[in-house]
């Protein structure tokens, strides 16, 4: 099979344990679209907050080029972070899920078009996002209410007890019910987008627009939220420190983990034997 292009996860996928892209995965990236391959991101995070990987890989401002971001909730060109597709949650639902999420021990971060709001910050999280260079906007109760004039993506709750985390799931269902999809990443997220939203659909809606069959693409993640994008694509591969049920779904699992050369290595198997 020819496959012509590859959508990837970030976090744990792509970038090493320093928010980085290894220089093996800039390589064989850079082999990948000499063969006319789309290397196209697919994230949890927002489409501004990737620039700086966009920079590794030469696609920063690339017309043609584009990221998948907020679990496929926006579809952006490169060039000037042309936006091309938009779902968002109401301000309604959002408060609804800010209201639920202010009386668990989470951290719960409301993120925009235009910016990031943070709520219960905790220094776990603090510290994750200073790493990242991701910036954002505290807020209380009284600021809430200025998210109401922004373009709302996606809500996330945060903590590092996954267990506690997954616990809250049973005690929403009235309110995420035929409204909101809830995925989880990074053994400490949980993610609430608008329902039909997830990197599956927007993988999907990507190789439309492109003109790829779906049966030629390939996904690569290593959580949950990475799911529907792996059994969307015609090839799903696993990093080596993906959960076991994104390994158990996956078409293969790599040798590499995430500070290897995860999409170093399936570029080698899938794309360049057909050089």
């Amino acid at each position: 099979m020819n496959y012509h292009l590859i959508a990837c996860d970030l976090d744990e996928t792509l970038l090493n344990s320093h928010h980085q892209v290894c220089q093996r995965n800039k390589e064989l990236i850079q082999k990948a679209k000499a063969m006319g391959v789309k290397f196209v991101p697919a994230t949890g995070r927002l489409y501004h907050s990737v620039q700086t990987t966009l920079k590794e890989l030469g696609l920063y401002d690339e017309a043609y080029e584009y990221v998948l971001s907020a679990n496929g909730a926006v579809l952006t060109e490169n060039k000037n972070n042309r936006i091309l597709q938009f779902k968002g949650l109401s301000f309604e639902k959002t408060k609804e899920i800010f209201e639920f999420g202010k009386t668990k021990d989470v951290c719960i971060a409301i993120y925009t078009l235009q910016n990031i709001y943070v709520y219960h910050l905790n220094e776990n999280e603090k510290e994750r996002m200073t790493n990242q260079g991701i910036q954002y906007q505290l807020i209380d109760d009284q600021t809430f209410e200025d998210v109401k004039n922004d373009d709302i993506v996606k809500v996330l709750f945060e903590t590092l007890d996954m267990t506690y985390l997954q616990s809250l799931e049973l005690q929403m269902e009235d309110i995420i019910r035929d409204e909101v999809a809830l995925s989880y990443s990074s053994g400490r997220y949980m993610e609430l987008n608008l329902l039909g939203v997830d990197k599956g659909q927007g993988l999907r809606d990507l190789a439309e627009l492109l003109n790829i069959p779906i049966e030629q693409t390939i996904a690569v993640g290593d959580n949950y939220n990475d799911q529907a994008m792996l059994e969307a694509a015609g090839l799903s591969v696993a990093a080596a420190n993906a959960v076991d049920d994104i390994k158990a779904l996956c078409d293969y699992t790599t040798v590499a983990n995430c500070n290897e050369g995860v999409v170093a290595e399936l570029i080698e198997k899938y794309i360049l034997i057909n050089e």
